[in-house]
């Protein structure tokens, strides 16, 4: 059976905060395997994402919490790992992260983390120091148990269907992919692409190379050409053409948005078909959209009278 998880960011002000408490409603009434929080660069947003994993745990959805190594010392961030886990978050992405606005690749300060791959570890690592076992209780047996390993952590990495921006070949996103499984990641999600061929193409050759994890399709519906544009600047994939033509072409705001709606659901239909195991999707901290695309494809049931509210 097919899955389907969300991302949301932290809120940057009460107004923001509002907005995603009403949001989050409808995006946990869906019943995703997870939801994502992203993590701001040098831990810019460490308090306000912590509040908001600390609301999803006080639902039945599993949060995941993001984490960048960029600049952090080990101690750094094996007390951010430990304040996570202590609060009960045991599923993580971990994210080499982006230099800090201005900087330049050859002048970024790595740390003692030079990798995700690394962070992966890292957290195994404190996680085991923190929970090295914990008792089962014996079925049958009351008040008996046996001791087994510690509870087991969830750790997410990043993949790149179109190749990283620092990458020189598929091989090297492929060899980069495989040693993150190799350093204990159990899952990956996809950074944004157009076309189902750039995943279901990646997935086959990681598949090849020997990768064995769950590889997850990230999608966004894009709901206008100037979200359009911003989303290509941050993650470096080229123009989708089409896409681009028909939302110029849109004659209204709500029009721009079906169009979107459209392309990401028949995105998601395609990469279903080809065998994908789920969808991630990017919400903009936004339910309306993600929901369409998901009542879209059957990974929801359709609301009797669908109105689907079009964001602004």
């Amino acid at each position: 059976m097919a899955t389907f998880s969300f991302e949301l960011y932290p809120p940057r002000d009460a107004a923001a905060d509002a907005a995603l408490e009403r949001e989050l409603g409808p995006l946990i009434a869906a019943g995703p395997e997870f939801v994502s929080v992203t993590y701001g660069a040098n831990g810019s947003s460490r308090g306000v994402s912590l509040d908001v994993l600390r609301r999803l745990l006080a639902t039945e959805v599993r949060p995941m919490a993001h984490l960048t190594c960029v600049g952090s010392s080990y101690a750094e961030a094996s007390r951010l790992i430990r304040e996570f886990l202590d609060a009960g978050v045991t599923s993580f992405l971990a994210l080499r992260g982006d230099p800090p606005a201005g900087v330049p690749e050859s002048e970024i300060d790595l740390g003692d983390l030079g990798s995700a791959g690394e962070l992966v570890q890292l957290i195994h690592r404190v996680q085991l120091e923190r929970e090295p076992y914990r008792q089962h209780a014996l079925p049958g047996l009351p008040g008996a148990a046996r001791l087994g390993s510690g509870r087991p952590v969830t750790i997410a990495v990043a993949a790149f269907p179109n190749g990283h921006p620092r990458s020189r070949s598929r091989a090297q996103d492929l060899d980069t992919l495989l040693a993150k499984e190799a350093a204990g990641a159990n899952l990956a999600i996809s950074q944004l692409f157009f076309h189902a061929d750039d995943y279901l193409g990646f997935v086959a050759d990681a598949r090849a190379a020997g990768v064995t994890m769950r590889i997850l399709p990230g999608l966004m519906p894009v709901l206008s050409r100037a979200r359009l544009d911003r989303v290509l600047r941050l993650c470096g994939e080229a123009l989708p053409e089409g896409l681009a033509r028909e939302l110029e072409a849109a004659a209204s705001p709500e029009d721009a948005a079906r169009v979107g709606i459209e392309h990401a659901t028949g995105l998601a239909r395609d990469l279903l078909a080809g065998g994908a195991a789920g969808i991630h999707l990017y919400t903009f901290n936004r339910s309306e959209a993600p929901l369409a695309v998901l009542r879209g494809t059957g990974l929801i049931e359709p609301e009797r009278h669908d109105t689907t509210r079009i964001p602004a």
